[in-house]
């Protein structure tokens, strides 16, 4: 018995079917992606299971639009106008799909693996008002000790105590400006310590990571101390530097203007 081949109808069928599939696929794995951030700030799913979601929607996404490469090549020779644009717009969520995470891979590539930043390794600023809420996260209230301050030193040879000609209670006050400009959560202020304690929220994620600012006077001057630390996970992808280096931007031009 002699196999027919297959007609020219069924075969467009099946390449028609195969374009809608990884069309709508590309979404689908878009929008998981997309929802892994939310999901976290929702409380749908913790960061490890975000991370995971993530990371598969971004493998999801290459393929797909490996998948759509091929499909964009069949509706050009199929000379299908909509199949092609829906092929083309595959590839795009595709590597939208993958962008995310790859940033985050790069990222974390070139900064060391710790959640953990001072501007003082010696004598890192110590949580008082947050010391009880941090007990109870995965990273606590120790610093990591000479090996995440040797780790520190060298990503972030910039990350330094910062002199401010100001009295410490002006400082302080400069100080409490600027986090609350930046949109911290200020838990506590103490005039009598100078020192303020506050908390950040990734925009993404939704991560939550603390900061501490402790003034020592220094004659005449003020020193300024930052320490930024995230409640979880090992690596904070140099979030956490960041962070500094936008306070001491906004402040030093606080104290231009």
């Amino acid at each position: 018995m002699e196999l027919q081949p297959a007609s020219a109808s069924s075969v467009n069928r099946f390449g028609v079917a195969g374009v809608e599939a990884v069309f709508w696929l590309s979404i689908a794995a878009a929008v998981m992606a997309a929802l892994t951030g939310p999901g976290n700030r929702l409380g749908w799913w913790n960061f490890g299971m975000a991370f995971t979601l993530l990371r598969w929607a971004a493998i999801t996404g290459g393929v797909l639009a490996a998948c759509a490469l091929v499909a964009l090549f069949w509706s050009l020779r199929q000379r299908r106008t909509p199949l092609v644009a829906r092929s083309i717009i595959a590839v795009l969520i595709g590597l939208l799909t993958i962008g995310l995470p790859m940033q985050l891979v790069r990222r974390g590539q070139v900064v060391p693996p710790i959640h953990d930043i001072s501007t003082d390794t010696q004598n890192p600023p110590a949580f008082v008002a947050l010391a009880s809420m941090r007990s109870g996260v995965p990273n606590g209230v120790d610093h990591g000790g000479p090996a995440v301050a040797a780790a520190q030193h060298e990503g972030y040879p910039d990350i330094t105590s910062l002199t401010l000609s100001a009295k410490p209670e002006d400082a302080l006050a400069q100080c409490l400006a600027v986090a609350r400009a930046l949109g911290w959560e200020v838990v506590a202020t103490s005039q009598t310590d100078l020192r303020i304690e506050a908390t950040d929220t990734t925009p993404f994620f939704a991560f939550k990571d603390d900061i501490i600012i402790r003034i020592t006077p220094a004659g005449p001057a003020s020193r300024v101390d930052l320490r930024s630390v995230s409640r979880v996970g090992r690596s904070d992808l140099g979030t956490n530097a960041r962070r500094i280096r936008e306070f001491y931007r906004l402040l030093a031009r606080m104290q231009k203007d």
